[in-house]
C-alpha cells in the first residue's frame, strides 16, 4: 500500500489543501489501519483486499487503539480519518457508530489572567526583543483571534502596519482582520527590536537564532508562565483565541461577524461560543447571587 499512501498524501495536500497537522494525522491513521489489517488478516493487503473491510474489522482496529490509550474524542477523530481514507480509496466505509463523547466547551481566560501571562513571559524571556516578540504573538491570538499557526505564517510584508492585515487560515482561505492600536504598537515594538532583518516574503516572527519561530516555543513559554502563576492546564495559546471570541460575543458581536473574524468555514463552529457565554453568565450568577 506504500504507493497508495503516497497518492493519498498528495490528495490531502494538493487537492484538499489540508493543514500540515491534519495531513500528518490522516496519513498516520491510514498507515496504522493498513498495518493492523495486515496483522489481523495475516496477509499482505493491497487496494483490492482493502475493499473487504467490515464493521467487525473496524471495531477490532478501534479497540486496539483504545487499548493504546486513546480517549473517546481521539477515537472518534481516528474513525473519521479512517472513513476519509476509505472514501478516497473508493470504498464505502462500513456502518459503525463512533464512541459517545461529551463535547467540552472552550475555557476562556479572564483579561487579568491574560495580562499576567504576558507580563510573566516577558519577565522570564532571555532577551528584551524576545519578550517583545512573545507579547506581540500573544496579542495576535487574543486581540485578533488568530490561530497560532496563522500568526507564525505572517510575513514581514505586513509592515508597515495599517488598520488591518490579511491572514491565511485553514485550506489557504484568507480573511481580513482588524488591528487594535495596542496590537499595532506591540508588533511595531517587536519589529524595531528584532536583531534580524525583516525582509519581504520572510517570516515576521523569528527564533533566537534568526530562523522562523516555532509554535512550540510559544507553547512552552505559555506553559512555563501558567505553572508559575498557578493557572489551569487549559491555559494554552489556543485558549487566547477562544477568549477573543467569547469576550467579543459577550460585548454584543454578531455570530456572522464573529465567524468571519475567526475564519470558520461553518457557522456551527462559531455557535459553540454562545454556549460558552451562557456558561460564563451562569458562573457569575452562582457566584454573585445570594440565593444561588
Amino acid at each position: 500500500m506504500t504507493a497508495q499512501i503516497a497518492d493519498y498524501y498528495r490528495h490531502l495536500t494538493v487537492d484538499l489543501r489540508r493543514s500540515d497537522h491534519t495531513v500528518r494525522a490522516y496519513v498516520a491513521t491510514a498507515e496504522r489501519l493498513c498495518g493492523f489489517l495486515t496483522e489481523h488478516w495475516a496477509e499482505a493487503i493491497d487496494a483490492a483486499s482493502l475493499a473487504r473491510i467490515t464493521a467487525a474489522d473496524l471495531r477490532a482496529y478501534l479497540a486496539r487503539r483504545r487499548g493504546e490509550g486513546l480517549t473517546a474524542a481521539s477515537t472518534a477523530r481516528e474513525l473519521s480519518a479512517v472513513r476519509t481514507f476509505l472514501h478516497w480509496a473508493g470504498i464505502e466505509p462500513p456502518a459503525l457508530k463512533g464512541p459517545r463523547r461529551k463535547r467540552s466547551l472552550p475555557r476562556p481566560q479572564s483579561p487579568a489572567d491574560i495580562m499576567a501571562l504576558g507580563e510573566d513571559i516577558g519577565e522570564n524571556a532571555a532577551e528584551l526583543w524576545i519578550a517583545a516578540r512573545d507579547w506581540a504573538v500573544l496579542l495576535l491570538l487574543y486581540g485578533a483571534g488568530l490561530r497560532i499557526g496563522e500568526a507564525m505564517a505572517l510575513t514581514a510584508d505586513i509592515l508597515p502596519l495599517g488598520e488591518t492585515i490579511r491572514v491565511t487560515g485553514k485550506r489557504a482561505k484568507t480573511r481580513i482582520v482588524p488591528l487594535l492600536p495596542e496590537l499595532r504598537t506591540a508588533i511595531e515594538a517587536y519589529a524595531a527590536q528584532c536583531p534580524y532583518p525583516l525582509l519581504p516574503n520572510e517570516p515576521l516572527f523569528r527564533g533566537a537564532k534568526g530562523g522562523p519561530l516555532s509554535p512550540a516555543i510559544i507553547r512552552r513559554a505559555v506553559q512555563g508562565a501558567r505553572d508559575r502563576l498557578g493557572l489551569g492546564a487549559r491555559t494554552t495559546p489556543h485558549a487566547l483565541r477562544h477568549s477573543f471570541a467569547t469576550h467579543l460575543l459577550g460585548r454584543g458581536a454578531d455570530l456572522r461577524q464573529l465567524q468571519e473574524l475567526l475564519g470558520h468555514a461553518s457557522l456551527s463552529s462559531t455557535q459553540i461560543y454562545t454556549a460558552v457565554d451562557a456558561a460564563h453568565l451562569l458562573d457569575i450568577y452562582r457566584t454573585a447571587h445570594p440565593r444561588a
